[in-house]
């Protein structure tokens, strides 16, 4: 089975083109390390929970929307080769430098991990 990695994140509502942009400028770059797939989801029918949800998670404010998005990779071994080239000090990939393609959004509110899925199903 392959491995995922899933982020939560807040985005300005006025900064989807700009989230767009960004995620059209990077998510190539999982795929060129060796991702099978990118998703970027926003926000369409978060509801508001009673003890936690997608919003509380990410303390998202009222003029912020949530995206939900993961990688798929073919194995957590690819994810992890992926990432040390990726964020290598030695040698930094450009395409990870923040001045050329800045979060349009809060990166210190970002929820992310990596799962192993344990059921796929696919039609």
């Amino acid at each position: 089975m392959s491995y995922i990695d899933g982020f939560v994140i807040a985005v300005p509502k006025g900064n989807k083109q700009k989230f767009i942009d960004h995620a059209k400028n990077a998510d190539p770059m999982f795929i060129e390390f060796g991702a099978i797939g990118v998703v970027e989801c926003w926000e369409d029918d978060v509801p508001d929970g009673t003890m936690t949800d997608f919003r509380k998670a990410v303390q998202a404010t009222p003029d912020e929307s949530v995206v939900f998005s993961w990688i798929e990779w073919p194995d957590k071994a690819a994810r992890d080769a992926s990432y040390a080239k990726m964020m290598d000090p030695a040698n930094p990939d450009p395409q990870m430098d923040p001045a050329r393609n800045p979060m349009p959004f809060d990166g210190k509110r970002m929820i992310w991990g990596g799962f192993s899925p344990v059921i796929e199903l696919k039609a």
